[in-house]
């Protein structure tokens, strides 16, 4: 009852909020997930509907995984890239499944969104929007936008109910993941109303052939240390592959932990896995990058990037040593002895 309460009032402050306004911009995570891109396109469906607000939805990285370009061209998304947003432009500017000062979105830091809506730990830097509302109990972004379709009495139509339920499941493995009611009930709502054989054939998104290639790079890379897997993919131009070699890493029936990384533009990303109970990968993510950077997550899966100064060879070498060094001392296997994954 508390959080249906919560729901209303915040669906009645986003109406007043688009009351008067003509276009709204909403950012996403630089590489958005399904989540990600579920939750911009509820919250686009909602500004139409309320207030006929036109709204933009911006990145400021790449859609690299194969099922995530299979869900942009379903919907039919024309996704905005920032680095040609003029922010000024717009009366309001929203943030969903990310926070300003995250790290993983293109919002610039004299940008103050009136919108933060995500599932992530509460960062300090929201405090300036208007509307937010942060539900770390929720397995997924698109859970609480649905609630707010259901809240305001809109329908998802089914491209709109087939996104939010992959965007559920995606985040939450299948609702195996930190999934709680909410994200069940909005699950088996969305089931009545998504396109089931459209979702198959998203999840089956076809890849290019240097995905296989990045995949052989990632086993060949892979060391074990105890119920710790490392492995690195070097420079790449698809970051959603870190994510995905991870998931497939923590796999093993012997690990725990897993780590993936790689350089994208000027940063270095990674990845983290776990299925160890009493230590959160967001936690273990944040004492990894320190002030070298930013991260976070959830209990069972989180990232982290952090900057390059010169972007050259041995700093890069260096710096993926320390990194990987401070993540096995973090999760307690920096005394195991090193052995080829294959």
């Amino acid at each position: 009852m508390k959080t249906r309460v919560k729901t209303r009032l915040r669906v009645k402050k986003l109406g007043e909020l688009l009351a008067g306004k003509s276009n709204l911009l909403i950012v996403m995570q630089d590489n958005p997930d399904p989540d990600s891109i579920a939750a911009a396109v509820a919250l686009r469906k909602l500004a139409n509907s309320l207030a006929e607000v036109q709204c933009s939805i911006t990145h400021g990285g790449t859609v690299g995984r194969a099922e995530n370009r299979a869900l942009v061209r379903y919907l039919g998304l024309n996704l905005r890239q920032c680095s040609e947003i003029e922010f000024d432009k717009f009366d309001l500017v929203a943030t969903v499944d990310t926070q300003p000062g995250a790290g993983n979105n293109c919002l610039p830091a004299n940008v103050v969104p009136g919108i933060v809506v995500d599932h992530h730990p509460f960062r300090h830097a929201s405090h300036g929007a208007q509307l937010i509302d942060i539900r770390r109990a929720y397995g997924a972004t698109s859970t609480i936008l649905f609630e707010y379709l259901v809240e305001a009495g809109i329908e998802p139509d089914m491209p709109l109910a087939t996104a939010l339920l992959y965007g559920i499941r995606s985040d939450t493995q299948y609702l195996g993941r930190g999934a709680g009611p909410a994200d069940i009930a909005a699950a088996t709502a969305l089931f009545a109303i998504a396109n089931m054989r459209m979702l198959g054939e998203i999840q089956r998104g076809s890849v290019q052939r240097e995905y296989f290639g990045m995949l052989t790079r990632a086993m060949e890379n892979a060391r074990v240390y105890g119920r710790c897997i490392i492995t690195r993919l070097g420079e790449i131009d698809n970051p959603d592959m870190i994510g995905e070699v991870a998931d497939l890493l923590e796999r093993d029936e012997g690990a725990m932990w897993a780590m993936c990384s790689g350089f994208f533009g000027d940063k270095l990303l990674i990845s983290v896995r776990t299925s160890e109970e009493g230590k959160d990968a967001d936690e273990v993510v944040r004492q990894v990058v320190a002030r070298r950077g930013t991260g976070g997550g959830h209990q069972n899966y989180a990232g982290g990037q952090i900057p390059l100064h010169k972007g050259t060879a041995p700093e890069q070498t260096k710096l993926q040593k320390l990194i990987e060094q401070k993540f096995l001392k973090v999760v307690g296997a920096d005394s195991e002895g090193e052995s080829n994954l294959i």
